[in-house]
């Protein structure tokens, strides 16, 4: 039973990494956007 227990933790504790990188990635990417210089034509 303990070993089901740690099992599901250790799946939700990736699911919740997994989330965590995704919006650091999608707020990285909105900053950068905002950002970045125009370019000139």
């Amino acid at each position: 039973m303990k070993k089901i227990v740690l099992l599901a933790l250790a799946a939700a504790g990736a699911v919740l990494t997994k989330r965590k990188l995704d919006e650091s990635r999608s707020e990285q990417a909105l900053w950068a956007e905002a950002t970045d210089p125009v370019a000139r034509s």
